[in-house]
Protein backbone atom coordinates (compact mmCIF):
# COMPACT_ATOMS: atom_id res chain seq x y z
CA UNK A 1 0.00 0.00 0.00
CA UNK A 2 1.44 3.31 -1.25
CA UNK A 3 1.57 6.24 1.50
CA UNK A 4 -0.92 8.06 -0.51
CA UNK A 5 -3.39 5.41 -0.44
CA UNK A 6 -3.23 5.77 3.74
CA UNK A 7 -6.26 7.63 5.02
CA UNK A 8 -5.50 10.22 7.45
CA UNK A 9 -8.45 9.46 9.61
CA UNK A 10 -7.35 6.61 12.54
CA UNK A 11 -10.45 5.23 12.26
CA UNK A 12 -10.40 4.73 8.60
CA UNK A 13 -7.32 3.59 8.82
CA UNK A 14 -8.21 0.97 11.00
CA UNK A 15 -11.00 -0.35 8.78
CA UNK A 16 -8.31 -0.43 6.33
CA UNK A 17 -6.03 -2.61 8.20
CA UNK A 18 -8.88 -5.16 9.41
CA UNK A 19 -9.69 -5.43 5.35
CA UNK A 20 -6.02 -6.31 4.77
CA UNK A 21 -6.13 -9.04 7.77
CA UNK A 22 -8.90 -10.27 6.60
CA UNK A 23 -7.56 -10.78 2.81
CA UNK A 24 -4.72 -12.17 4.13
CA UNK A 25 -6.71 -14.74 6.12
CA UNK A 26 -8.56 -16.15 3.23
CA UNK A 27 -5.32 -16.13 1.22
CA UNK A 28 -4.15 -18.24 4.12
CA UNK A 29 -7.14 -20.36 3.76
CA UNK A 30 -6.41 -20.77 0.10
CA UNK A 31 -3.54 -22.04 1.17
CA UNK A 32 -4.01 -24.34 4.32
CA UNK A 33 -7.06 -26.10 1.50
CA UNK A 34 -3.80 -26.39 -1.35
CA UNK A 35 -1.64 -28.47 1.70
CA UNK A 36 -4.89 -30.39 2.42
CA UNK A 37 -5.28 -31.42 -0.98
CA UNK A 38 -1.55 -32.09 -1.54
CA UNK A 39 -1.49 -34.52 2.24
CA UNK A 40 -4.18 -36.15 0.92
CA UNK A 41 -2.38 -37.57 -2.32
CA UNK A 42 0.41 -37.98 -0.26
CA UNK A 43 -1.63 -40.45 1.83
CA UNK A 44 -3.03 -41.87 -1.72
CA UNK A 45 0.64 -42.70 -3.08
CA UNK A 46 1.58 -44.10 0.93
CA UNK A 47 -1.28 -46.31 0.93
CA UNK A 48 -0.35 -47.59 -2.32
CA UNK A 49 3.27 -48.42 -1.34
CA UNK A 50 2.00 -49.80 1.92
CA UNK A 51 4.35 -47.27 3.68
CA UNK A 52 3.33 -46.45 7.53
CA UNK A 53 0.45 -43.54 7.64
CA UNK A 54 2.92 -41.79 10.07
CA UNK A 55 6.43 -41.55 10.11
CA UNK A 56 8.31 -39.64 12.93
CA UNK A 57 11.59 -39.11 11.18
CA UNK A 58 9.63 -36.89 8.38
CA UNK A 59 7.55 -34.86 10.89
CA UNK A 60 10.48 -33.54 13.01
CA UNK A 61 12.32 -33.02 9.95
CA UNK A 62 10.05 -31.01 8.72
CA UNK A 63 8.92 -29.33 11.72
CA UNK A 64 12.82 -28.31 12.53
CA UNK A 65 13.23 -27.20 9.08
CA UNK A 66 9.87 -24.97 9.27
CA UNK A 67 11.21 -23.30 12.57
CA UNK A 68 14.67 -22.61 11.38
CA UNK A 69 13.49 -20.33 8.29
CA UNK A 70 10.56 -18.86 10.63
CA UNK A 71 12.62 -17.64 12.64
CA UNK A 72 15.17 -16.50 9.89
CA UNK A 73 12.33 -14.03 8.70
CA UNK A 74 11.14 -12.59 11.82
CA UNK A 75 8.41 -15.18 13.11
CA UNK A 76 8.28 -17.13 16.22
CA UNK A 77 9.18 -20.38 15.69
CA UNK A 78 6.80 -21.81 18.44
CA UNK A 79 3.71 -19.90 16.31
CA UNK A 80 4.69 -22.00 13.53
CA UNK A 81 5.19 -24.76 15.04
CA UNK A 82 1.78 -24.76 16.97
CA UNK A 83 0.01 -24.53 13.39
CA UNK A 84 1.99 -26.74 11.35
CA UNK A 85 1.62 -29.56 14.33
CA UNK A 86 -2.28 -28.89 14.61
CA UNK A 87 -2.63 -29.04 9.95
CA UNK A 88 -0.39 -32.41 10.42
CA UNK A 89 -3.13 -33.65 13.17
CA UNK A 90 -5.88 -32.60 10.74
CA UNK A 91 -3.54 -34.31 7.81
CA UNK A 92 -3.70 -38.08 9.49
CA UNK A 93 -7.60 -37.64 9.72
CA UNK A 94 -8.10 -37.54 6.46
CA UNK A 95 -5.31 -40.05 4.90
CA UNK A 96 -6.46 -43.33 4.97
CA UNK A 97 -4.01 -45.93 6.51
CA UNK A 98 -1.45 -48.05 4.61
CA UNK A 99 -3.28 -50.25 2.07
CA UNK A 100 -3.03 -52.95 4.42
CA UNK A 101 -3.82 -56.75 2.61
CA UNK A 102 -5.76 -59.34 5.26
CA UNK A 103 -7.66 -61.04 2.75
CA UNK A 104 -6.05 -64.02 3.78
CA UNK A 105 -6.59 -63.71 7.44
CA UNK A 106 -9.80 -65.53 9.66
CA UNK A 107 -9.78 -62.67 13.05
CA UNK A 108 -12.45 -63.59 15.96
CA UNK A 109 -12.72 -60.58 17.83
CA UNK A 110 -13.92 -61.68 21.84
CA UNK A 111 -15.72 -58.90 22.69
CA UNK A 112 -16.09 -57.17 19.46
CA UNK A 113 -19.28 -55.37 19.96
CA UNK A 114 -17.70 -53.57 22.37
CA UNK A 115 -16.35 -50.07 21.93
CA UNK A 116 -12.92 -50.66 21.72
CA UNK A 117 -13.23 -54.47 20.43
CA UNK A 118 -15.42 -52.71 17.57
CA UNK A 119 -12.62 -50.42 16.90
CA UNK A 120 -9.87 -52.86 16.17
CA UNK A 121 -13.12 -55.22 14.33
CA UNK A 122 -13.56 -52.44 12.21
CA UNK A 123 -9.81 -51.80 11.56
CA UNK A 124 -9.47 -55.28 10.11
CA UNK A 125 -12.57 -55.42 8.40
CA UNK A 126 -11.53 -52.71 6.04
CA UNK A 127 -8.13 -54.60 5.53
CA UNK A 128 -10.38 -57.33 3.99
CA UNK A 129 -10.14 -59.66 7.13
CA UNK A 130 -12.94 -62.18 7.68
CA UNK A 131 -14.11 -61.09 10.99
CA UNK A 132 -16.09 -62.42 13.93
CA UNK A 133 -17.16 -60.75 16.99
CA UNK A 134 -18.06 -62.99 19.65
CA UNK A 135 -19.68 -60.89 22.40
CA UNK A 136 -21.62 -61.80 25.93
CA UNK A 137 -23.44 -65.01 25.49
CA UNK A 138 -22.09 -66.17 22.14
CA UNK A 139 -19.93 -69.08 23.83
CA UNK A 140 -21.47 -71.79 21.92
CA UNK A 141 -19.83 -70.26 18.65
CA UNK A 142 -16.49 -69.88 19.62
CA UNK A 143 -15.58 -73.49 18.72
CA UNK A 144 -16.86 -72.93 14.86
CA UNK A 145 -15.27 -69.25 14.21
CA UNK A 146 -11.89 -70.31 15.87
CA UNK A 147 -11.44 -73.25 13.96
CA UNK A 148 -9.53 -71.66 11.02
CA UNK A 149 -8.34 -68.15 13.02
CA UNK A 150 -5.07 -66.49 12.36
CA UNK A 151 -5.61 -64.34 15.43
CA UNK A 152 -7.90 -64.34 18.32
CA UNK A 153 -8.06 -61.29 20.42
CA UNK A 154 -9.75 -60.90 23.51
CA UNK A 155 -11.40 -57.00 24.50
CA UNK A 156 -13.74 -57.84 27.31
CA UNK A 157 -13.92 -55.92 30.84
CA UNK A 158 -10.44 -56.42 33.15
CA UNK A 159 -12.52 -58.41 35.56
CA UNK A 160 -13.62 -61.24 33.73
CA UNK A 161 -10.50 -60.98 31.41
CA UNK A 162 -8.57 -64.39 32.46
CA UNK A 163 -12.14 -66.17 33.01
CA UNK A 164 -12.93 -65.72 29.06
CA UNK A 165 -9.56 -66.60 28.00
CA UNK A 166 -10.16 -70.03 29.94
CA UNK A 167 -13.05 -70.52 28.15
CA UNK A 168 -11.70 -70.36 24.94
CA UNK A 169 -11.32 -73.64 22.74
CA UNK A 170 -8.68 -75.29 21.29
CA UNK A 171 -6.58 -72.60 18.81
CA UNK A 172 -4.79 -73.76 15.68
CA UNK A 173 -1.31 -73.43 16.09
CA UNK A 174 -0.82 -71.03 14.13
CA UNK A 175 -3.19 -68.68 15.53
CA UNK A 176 -2.04 -65.54 17.47
CA UNK A 177 -3.69 -65.27 21.22
CA UNK A 178 -3.30 -61.28 22.05
CA UNK A 179 -5.65 -59.26 24.26
CA UNK A 180 -5.95 -55.36 24.38
CA UNK A 181 -6.08 -55.15 28.26
CA UNK A 182 -5.36 -53.00 30.70
CA UNK A 183 -3.35 -54.58 32.72
CA UNK A 184 -0.90 -57.04 31.15
CA UNK A 185 0.55 -60.06 33.80
CA UNK A 186 -2.15 -62.02 34.68
CA UNK A 187 -3.70 -61.91 31.19
CA UNK A 188 -0.64 -62.80 29.48
CA UNK A 189 0.20 -65.85 31.94
CA UNK A 190 -3.34 -66.56 31.12
CA UNK A 191 -3.26 -66.79 27.81
CA UNK A 192 0.39 -68.60 27.53
CA UNK A 193 -1.27 -71.26 29.52
CA UNK A 194 -4.20 -71.48 27.36
CA UNK A 195 -2.35 -71.70 24.23
CA UNK A 196 0.30 -73.19 22.96
CA UNK A 197 1.11 -71.02 19.72
CA UNK A 198 2.15 -67.05 19.67
CA UNK A 199 0.86 -65.48 22.13
CA UNK A 200 1.26 -61.26 22.91
CA UNK A 201 -0.37 -59.02 24.97
CA UNK A 202 -1.31 -55.25 23.96
CA UNK A 203 -2.24 -52.09 25.90
CA UNK A 204 -3.43 -49.71 23.95
CA UNK A 205 -2.95 -46.07 25.55
CA UNK A 206 -6.26 -44.54 23.73
CA UNK A 207 -10.05 -44.79 23.65
CA UNK A 208 -12.06 -45.82 21.45
CA UNK A 209 -13.17 -42.39 19.77
CA UNK A 210 -9.96 -41.81 17.86
CA UNK A 211 -10.66 -40.87 14.34
CA UNK A 212 -7.33 -42.64 13.54
CA UNK A 213 -4.45 -44.91 15.14
CA UNK A 214 -1.81 -42.52 14.15
CA UNK A 215 0.69 -41.47 16.63
CA UNK A 216 -1.61 -43.73 18.92
CA UNK A 217 0.38 -45.39 21.53
CA UNK A 218 0.24 -49.40 21.90
CA UNK A 219 2.33 -51.21 24.92
CA UNK A 220 3.23 -54.55 23.77
CA UNK A 221 4.17 -57.31 25.98
CA UNK A 222 6.08 -60.31 24.45
CA UNK A 223 4.39 -63.56 25.11
CA UNK A 224 5.57 -66.59 23.28
CA UNK A 225 6.79 -67.03 19.64
CA UNK A 226 7.30 -63.17 18.13
CA UNK A 227 8.49 -64.14 14.64
CA UNK A 228 4.61 -65.77 14.76
CA UNK A 229 3.18 -62.42 15.46
CA UNK A 230 4.94 -60.02 13.82
CA UNK A 231 2.44 -59.85 10.63
CA UNK A 232 -0.16 -58.81 13.43
CA UNK A 233 2.37 -55.57 14.78
CA UNK A 234 3.40 -54.35 11.08
CA UNK A 235 -0.29 -53.87 10.67
CA UNK A 236 -0.56 -51.61 14.03
CA UNK A 237 2.51 -49.79 12.64
CA UNK A 238 0.98 -49.33 8.88
CA UNK A 239 -1.85 -48.17 10.38
CA UNK A 240 -0.14 -45.34 12.30
CA UNK A 241 0.15 -46.87 15.80
CA UNK A 242 3.34 -46.29 17.62
CA UNK A 243 4.23 -49.48 19.36
CA UNK A 244 6.64 -49.59 23.07
CA UNK A 245 7.92 -53.42 24.01
CA UNK A 246 8.28 -53.74 27.34
CA UNK A 247 7.35 -56.99 30.02
CA UNK A 248 4.58 -57.69 31.13
CA UNK A 249 5.82 -57.04 34.47
CA UNK A 250 7.50 -53.73 33.92
CA UNK A 251 4.00 -52.42 32.23
CA UNK A 252 2.22 -53.24 35.09
CA UNK A 253 4.20 -51.48 37.40
CA UNK A 254 4.21 -48.54 35.05
CA UNK A 255 0.64 -48.51 34.87
CA UNK A 256 0.57 -48.00 39.00
CA UNK A 257 1.39 -44.92 38.45
CA UNK A 258 0.16 -44.12 35.16
CA UNK A 259 -3.32 -44.76 35.91
CA UNK A 260 -4.10 -46.29 39.15
CA UNK A 261 -2.48 -43.47 40.92
CA UNK A 262 -3.67 -40.51 38.67
CA UNK A 263 -7.23 -42.27 38.75
CA UNK A 264 -7.56 -42.74 42.64
CA UNK A 265 -6.27 -39.14 43.33
CA UNK A 266 -8.73 -37.60 40.83
CA UNK A 267 -11.62 -39.49 42.09
CA UNK A 268 -10.91 -38.22 45.61
CA UNK A 269 -10.54 -34.63 44.24
CA UNK A 270 -13.68 -35.00 42.71
CA UNK A 271 -15.60 -36.22 45.71
CA UNK A 272 -14.06 -33.56 47.86
CA UNK A 273 -15.14 -31.00 45.65
CA UNK A 274 -18.41 -32.92 45.43
CA UNK A 275 -18.79 -33.17 49.41
CA UNK A 276 -17.50 -29.21 49.84
CA UNK A 277 -19.97 -28.12 46.65
CA UNK A 278 -18.08 -25.98 45.02
CA UNK A 279 -19.59 -24.09 42.49
CA UNK A 280 -17.68 -25.65 39.17
CA UNK A 281 -18.61 -22.61 37.35
CA UNK A 282 -17.27 -20.06 39.73
CA UNK A 283 -13.37 -22.24 39.82
CA UNK A 284 -13.77 -22.58 35.69
CA UNK A 285 -14.28 -18.35 35.50
CA UNK A 286 -11.54 -18.05 38.27
CA UNK A 287 -8.92 -20.16 36.86
CA UNK A 288 -6.22 -19.49 34.72
CA UNK A 289 -5.71 -22.12 31.80
CA UNK A 290 -3.76 -24.27 34.22
CA UNK A 291 -5.96 -24.55 36.76
CA UNK A 292 -8.91 -24.75 33.93
CA UNK A 293 -7.33 -27.89 32.90
CA UNK A 294 -6.56 -29.85 35.92
CA UNK A 295 -10.46 -29.11 36.95
CA UNK A 296 -11.46 -30.59 33.24
CA UNK A 297 -9.16 -33.80 34.07
CA UNK A 298 -11.21 -34.22 36.87
CA UNK A 299 -14.59 -33.36 35.36
CA UNK A 300 -14.06 -35.95 32.02
CA UNK A 301 -13.13 -39.12 34.01
CA UNK A 302 -16.84 -38.72 35.98
CA UNK A 303 -17.89 -38.77 32.36
CA UNK A 304 -16.98 -41.94 31.38
CA UNK A 305 -17.36 -46.09 32.90
CA UNK A 306 -17.14 -46.13 36.46
CA UNK A 307 -16.38 -49.87 36.08
CA UNK A 308 -13.71 -49.53 34.07
CA UNK A 309 -11.70 -47.21 36.67
CA UNK A 310 -12.89 -49.34 39.08
CA UNK A 311 -11.36 -52.69 37.70
CA UNK A 312 -8.44 -50.87 36.91
CA UNK A 313 -7.61 -49.76 40.40
CA UNK A 314 -8.46 -53.01 41.76
CA UNK A 315 -6.88 -55.25 39.14
CA UNK A 316 -3.65 -55.55 41.34
CA UNK A 317 -4.28 -54.73 45.24
CA UNK A 318 -0.55 -54.06 45.44
CA UNK A 319 -0.86 -50.52 44.37
CA UNK A 320 -2.71 -50.04 47.52
CA UNK A 321 0.62 -50.07 49.53
CA UNK A 322 1.76 -47.13 47.16
CA UNK A 323 -0.41 -45.28 47.89
CA UNK A 324 -0.51 -45.59 51.15
CA UNK A 325 2.72 -44.22 51.13
CA UNK A 326 1.06 -41.43 48.57
CA UNK A 327 -1.39 -40.69 51.73
CA UNK A 328 1.72 -40.83 54.22
CA UNK A 329 3.86 -38.07 52.10
CA UNK A 330 0.26 -35.59 51.74
CA UNK A 331 -0.40 -36.21 55.56
CA UNK A 332 3.89 -35.56 56.46
CA UNK A 333 3.66 -32.24 54.02
CA UNK A 334 0.52 -31.03 55.30
CA UNK A 335 1.51 -31.46 58.96
CA UNK A 336 4.99 -29.74 58.00
CA UNK A 337 2.69 -26.63 56.31
CA UNK A 338 0.54 -26.34 59.25
CA UNK A 339 3.68 -25.61 61.13
CA UNK A 340 4.26 -22.90 59.39
CA UNK A 341 7.89 -24.89 57.93
CA UNK A 342 8.42 -23.17 55.16
CA UNK A 343 12.10 -23.99 54.81
CA UNK A 344 11.27 -27.66 55.68
CA UNK A 345 8.88 -27.03 52.12
CA UNK A 346 11.68 -25.54 50.22
CA UNK A 347 14.44 -27.90 51.20
CA UNK A 348 11.82 -30.93 49.77
CA UNK A 349 11.32 -28.91 46.74
CA UNK A 350 14.80 -28.51 45.70
CA UNK A 351 15.31 -32.44 46.43
CA UNK A 352 11.68 -33.27 44.22
CA UNK A 353 13.43 -30.31 41.41
CA UNK A 354 16.57 -32.31 41.42
CA UNK A 355 14.89 -35.78 40.97
CA UNK A 356 12.65 -34.75 38.09
CA UNK A 357 15.87 -32.85 36.37
CA UNK A 358 15.86 -31.39 32.76
CA UNK A 359 12.43 -33.26 32.70
CA UNK A 360 11.26 -30.05 34.73
CA UNK A 361 12.51 -27.79 31.81
CA UNK A 362 11.10 -29.73 29.03
CA UNK A 363 7.51 -30.10 31.19
CA UNK A 364 7.20 -26.03 31.36
CA UNK A 365 8.02 -25.68 27.78
CA UNK A 366 5.50 -27.91 26.49
CA UNK A 367 2.68 -27.47 28.90
CA UNK A 368 3.04 -23.58 28.38
CA UNK A 369 1.96 -24.56 24.57
CA UNK A 370 -0.71 -26.54 25.59
CA UNK A 371 -1.88 -23.97 28.17
CA UNK A 372 -1.46 -21.07 25.54
CA UNK A 373 -4.19 -23.04 23.31
CA UNK A 374 -6.33 -23.64 26.37
CA UNK A 375 -6.24 -20.41 27.31
CA UNK A 376 -7.44 -19.61 23.78
CA UNK A 377 -10.36 -21.92 23.74
CA UNK A 378 -11.95 -20.49 26.92
CA UNK A 379 -11.67 -17.06 25.67
CA UNK A 380 -13.72 -17.79 22.37
CA UNK A 381 -16.33 -20.15 24.45
CA UNK A 382 -16.67 -17.35 26.57
CA UNK A 383 -17.12 -14.78 23.54
CA UNK A 384 -19.45 -17.30 21.74
CA UNK A 385 -21.89 -18.20 24.75
CA UNK A 386 -22.74 -14.38 25.24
Amino acid sequence: MSDAAVPNDPQQRLQQLREAIDETDNALLQLLQRRRQLAAEVGTVKRSLGQPLYVPEREVKLIAARRSEAEAIGLSPDLIEDVLRRVIRESYQQQQAADVHLEDKTIVVVGGYGALGGLFAERFREAGAHVHCIGEGEQDQLAAVCANADLVLVSVPIAVTEAVIETLPQLPEHCILADVTSIKAKPLQAMLKQHQGPVVGLHPMFGPQVATLAKQLIVVTEGRDAPAYQWLLDTLIRWGAQLYQTSAERHDEAMGFIQVMRHLSTFVYGAHLASEKADLQELLDLSSPIYRLELMMVGRLFAQNADLYADIILAHPENFAMMRRYLESFTQVLGQLEQGDKSGFVEKFAEISDYFGEFSQKFLEDSQRLLASAGDAHQLSQVAGR
